[in-house]
């Protein structure tokens, strides 16, 4: 129980999985941080649900984008017809499968071990990870990715666990998690799959013969799966699609410098180093002990992990720009030899060190609650937000106080600070372009709106003004051309000279201002002042609805 007196600690995964959703929501569910690559997912499902077609992906512009598999982009889609277009339906997907993959990992955890106290332990390191919540945040692959790579490896550790004895459902969990991976990502999963596929073929501990690994029927719904996509958009646009995705694949990703090979995989080593953090510290004292018992105990699974471990850092070192996403496939894989190591040192004795750890959290909380409770005084007050992260803290404060429990206070002191920053970021991001436009903008008749600047602000609008306006992305290096078709234009501030230096056949109908990035600390020490509103006004990013004149 969530509020139980014992001092042991016991982890349930679903209630584990809602709690990452009830704290980790708030900020993933709106556009407190909005991630560039957003808008190609968002803007083609807004254009699917436009014209009917829900295979071919667009950009906000109408042009076609075929650098990424359709999974993602129906993720985004299922949320739009469930819950209608906006920021909310285009996340929470995602969201869930950040939940989902904590409770995927203790289950790979239980198949490998049949221990709930190591399960417990990799449920807690997973959704303590950071790059797992920021994915959870954001309408992009990643958080996809590693939701069926997870349930790929609950296959492969069926594998694992009982050689060629393994369960029915092994093949299964194995090739359908592959297929769906592919059709998140494309070549990464088929890699990673590949190389624990020879793994088990070869590994000395615990071999796998090849007819155990050839299910047919796994085999071939999964490559059904896997090549659906492919196949129409092959068939529906011919080998243009396939250029435009090999490019993005192979073409752009790739790096062939052996400078920048060496920069990222550094780079990648020592992020997968921090995304474990605090957790990693905790194994240093007993780690040689624990890591030959741990060895003896199951080699099999430690040489996957390890192969796994090297297999995602190889790919992230030869890319073109390495981001530490990149390295979330095989993190549960990771969390759950983590979790077998620190249970095995016995970590939970280290009071000590498991106290300085929470305290650390804690106190990056309780600063996130000042600033955001000073923030709330000086503009607007976020009762039910401030109110969660002041009882949850001192839920925290209870167990820190009683030494009892600190992994769960760890984990959950870092799933709190997302609910935290986003009483800051809430002042700074809100009301967004899109709200305020959504306010000045009436039709009766369907219409379309030109826009101009950047694409960011652009997706934001485009969702709120749906399904009576469609906004349509104009070339930033052609717009000149464009820009007479449209009788409503909405347009940066730093187009706004070079429009009327071509141009006197529109005038100013209304106008949103925002925090520009460049000024924020500027604008925050003079949040909730009389002086703020002018200074926002100078200093903020605007944006002008343009209208032609009647001629």
């Amino acid at each position: 129980m969530l509020l139980s007196p014992s001092s042991e600690l016991k982890i349930n995964p679903w209630i584990l999985m809602g709690i990452f959703c009830f704290l980790v929501g708030p900020f993933a569910l709106d556009f407190h941080m909005h991630y560039p690559d957003e808008i190609y997912y968002r803007d083609a499902a807004v254009k699917m649900m436009e014209n009917g077609d829900y295979l071919t992906t667009y950009l906000g512009s109408g042009d076609l984008r075929f650098k990424k598999p359709i999974l993602t982009y129906w993720a985004v889609l299922a949320g739009f017809k469930l819950f209608g277009v906006n920021a909310f339906a285009s996340r929470i997907f995602f969201l869930l499968a950040g939940a989902a993959t904590v409770g995927l990992t203790y289950k790979l955890s239980t198949i490998l071990f049949e221990k709930k106290k190591i399960a417990g332990i990799s449920a807690l390191i997973m959704a303590s990870n950071p790059v797992l919540i920021l994915s959870a945040s954001r309408s992009i692959p990643d958080v996809l990715l590693v939701l069926t790579m997870t349930i790929s490896a609950i296959g492969f550790a069926g594998y694992l666990k009982y050689g060629n004895k393994a369960p029915k459902w092994s093949p299964w969990a194995l090739y359908l998690g592959l297929a769906l991976a592919f059709e998140v990502k494309g070549l990464p999963a088929a890699a990673l799959g590949g190389i624990g596929i020879l793994y088990l073929l070869i590994n000395p501990w615990q071999r796998i013969s090849w007819k155990k690994l050839l299910h047919l029927p796994s085999i071939l719904i999964s490559v059904f799966i896997g090549l659906f996509w492919f196949a129409a958009m092959w068939k529906i646009h011919g080998p243009t699609f396939l250029d435009n995705f090999l490019e993005d694949q192979v073409g752009i990703r790739v790096a062939s410098r052996i400078a920048l090979i060496l920069k990222n995989g550094l780079l990648a080593s020592l992020l997968l180093l921090v995304i474990f953090i605090p957790w990693i510290f905790f194994m240093i004292p007993n780690l040689k002990k624990s890591a030959q018992a741990c060895w003896k105990e199951n080699p099999q699974f430690i040489g996957f992990a390890i192969l796994w471990g090297l297999a995602i850092l190889g790919m992230g070192a030869l890319t073109s720009k390495f981001y530490e996403r990149y390295l979330l496939p095989v993190a549960p894989v990771l969390a759950v030899g983590i979790a077998w190591l620190l249970v095995e040192a016995k970590f939970e004795s280290k009071r000590r060190e498991l106290t300085a750890g929470s305290l650390v959290f804690y106190s990056l909380n309780l600063i996130l609650l000042v600033a955001g409770v000073y923030l709330a005084f000086s503009g607007e007050m976020p009762w039910m937000q401030l109110s969660l992260l002041l009882l949850v803290l001192l839920y925290l404060g209870l167990l820190l106080f009683r030494g009892n429990k600190l992994p769960k206070v760890i984990t959950f002191c870092m799933m709190s600070l997302f609910l935290g920053i986003s009483l800051i970021t809430r002042h700074i991001s809100f009301p967004h372009q899109g709200q305020q436009f959504s306010q000045k903008i009436k039709t009766e008749r369907k219409s379309e709106i030109g826009f101009l600047g950047n694409l960011h602000v652009g997706s934001k609008i485009r969702l709120v003004l749906y399904p009576e306006t469609h906004l349509i992305d104009l070339s930033r290096t052609n717009w000149s051309v464009q820009f007479e078709q449209y009788d409503q234009v909405i347009v940066e501030d730093s187009y706004l000279d070079s429009i009327y230096n071509q141009s006197v056949n529109y005038s100013v109908r209304d106008s949103s201002v925002n925090w520009d990035s460049r000024t924020i600390p500027e604008l925050l020490k003079n949040y909730g002042k009389p002086e703020f509103e002018g200074l926002l006004q100078e200093k903020g990013k605007k944006y002008y609805l343009l209208e032609k004149r009647n001629q």
